[in-house]
């Protein structure tokens, strides 16, 4: 049985690890460096770390913030925000990540996954998606949730990873930081078109939602989470204990 993992995200600006809702109204969290040594320490499966305000404001990701937390962690990392061109790729792997997540970047040039996958191997490339509902359809966001592509979500998923995407973050702006539970029939539909790992992202607002995510769905790979772990609403050994209480195989 493979082993589901619990991913805490960092979502950092200017420095500091933010969260909002819905990916709006971002209030001020912690250092990056501080909060990915705890989860280092304390259970976390892998980490993302996402420069949220990169691609929007037309820049290259903080690498000396990401170096140094890089340095302090010992479990993997996926790092994204703003990388639009392989030579991102290589500076942000040289900066000490496992793994790097592209969004905007493969929007705006769609053979960039396709170019990342066949230099650096289909395991490093990761497909993060910014899903929202229009008009009764899952459309792809870019910019961080800003700017609506038109694209519908499923097709333009399955595209990517025939290019080799290795990986996918779903993640569903609908739910994010709502506090309600994980986007299921989202998520579904994405496990349903391709066989890469999956990771679902946005929602959790308590350890039951993850025990409903693995029931619900036992092709999803990986729970992600942002306020739950930040403020202390949820920690990663109890809600271990608890998915494995409840037969989901996890590293504890």
């Amino acid at each position: 049985m493979i082993t589901k993992r619990i991913i805490p995200c960092l979502d950092v600006k200017n420095g500091r690890v933010v969260k909002g809702v819905n990916f709006l109204g971002l209030a001020d969290v912690s250092s990056p460096v501080s909060l990915a040594r705890f989860y280092s320490d304390n259970g976390a499966d892998e980490l993302v770390f996402y420069d949220i305000t990169a691609s929007a404001e037309g820049r290259a990701l903080f690498t000396d913030i990401l170096t140094e937390t890089a340095s302090k962690v010992f479990i993997p990392l996926t790092v994204g925000g703003g990388i639009n061109t392989l030579e991102d790729f290589d500076r942000v792997l040289k900066c000490g990540a496992d793994k790097v997540s592209v969004n905007s970047g493969a929007i705006k040039n769609p053979d960039l996954v396709l170019q990342a996958a066949k230099k650096y191997g289909d395991q490093c490339v990761v497909l993060s998606a910014d899903i929202k509902r229009v008009e009764g359809e899952f459309r792809v966001f870019a910019k961080g949730g800003r700017e609506d592509t038109g694209m519908e979500a499923i097709s333009w998923i399955k595209r990517c990873v025939s290019n080799g995407a290795g990986e996918i973050v779903v993640n569903s702006i609908d739910t994010d930081g709502v506090k309600r539970g994980f986007d299921i029939e989202m998520l579904s539909a994405v496990c349903d078109a391709v066989s890469v790992p999956v990771i679902a992202s946005g929602g959790a607002g308590c350890i039951e939602d993850f025990v409903t995510l693995f029931n619900e769905l036992p092709k999803v790979d990986a729970g992600l989470a942002a306020s739950i772990f930040h403020f202390g609403e949820v920690s990663i050994k109890d809600l271990k204990e608890r998915l494995k209480g409840a037969n989901i195989n996890v590293r504890i």
